[in-house]
């Protein structure tokens, strides 16, 4: 008897304009990088990526590294869903670069039965914390790669989205719209797909650029609203 196995085909940025770029959002198989400065919305977005993933049927692993995952958050985005949608997230809480590490060896046995999503909040956050001592930034920097080098695995035996988010440092360079990753040549070596969140005058509001993985040769560019259900498309009025 033939048995048809349904995959996950990929999972909606909130924008409709960088969904269309991408071929319908972000794929599976593949990395997404989203970087941005504090309260840009990176975490509302990545729990916005678990409740989508629920309702197409699917599990999300996701690693806080921050414990920016909020519970009261996640119920105002799953909303009257909140029950069956919870049953969906798998949540895991490292302490220190090296649980890190040692979590990323262990996700091929974590990843067990349907699970569409992987996100890590933040990849960089304990990597970061570590960096304070230059003496260790060359060991650092080669275990993050590795680390990189195994979520890319991950995703393309797997057949699921690793969602990588990341802290950012301050860059001198216009086209890189004033903030880069931290650890931007590991990030952008293994990433396929990447967006930066930049805050603007109303907090409600960010800008997202789409910076790879578009099917333009420019960058894409459109604005999310924030409120209490999520993130969504903004229209800007134009004056």
């Amino acid at each position: 008897m033939l048995v048809c196995v349904v995959v996950l085909e990929s999972l909606s940025t909130g924008c409709r304009k960088i969904d269309e770029s991408l071929g319908g959002g972000i794929p599976a198989g593949k990395i997404g990088l989203v970087y941005g400065e504090a309260e840009s919305g990176k975490t509302t977005l990545a729990m916005q990526f678990a409740v989508d993933c629920a309702r197409q049927g699917y599990k999300t692993l996701y690693v806080d590294c921050d414990e920016a995952f909020s519970t009261r958050r996640f119920s105002q985005i799953a909303s009257d869903h909140l029950a069956e949608i919870a049953d969906q997230i798998v949540l895991m809480r490292p302490k220190s670069f090296t649980e890190q590490s040692t979590l990323v060896d262990q996700l091929p046995e974590c990843l067990v039965g349907r699970f569409g999503l992987l996100a890590i909040d933040t990849v960089t956050s304990f990597y970061r914390a570590e960096t304070g001592s230059p003496s260790r930034v060359f060991d650092l920097n080669r275990e993050l790669n590795r680390q990189m080098a195994v979520l890319a695995q991950i995703a393309k035996t797997r057949r699921v989205l690793v969602l990588v988010l990341s802290q950012v440092r301050f860059a001198f360079s216009e086209s890189l719209e004033g903030v880069e990753p931290v650890a931007p040549r590991v990030l952008r070596f293994w990433a396929d797909v990447i967006m930066v969140l930049k805050p603007t005058g109303n907090r409600q509001i960010v800008r997202v650029i789409l910076e790879k993985g578009g099917h333009g040769p420019e960058p894409v560019r459109c604005y999310l609203r924030m409120d209490d259900t999520g993130i969504h498309e903004h229209k800007r009025k134009r004056v």
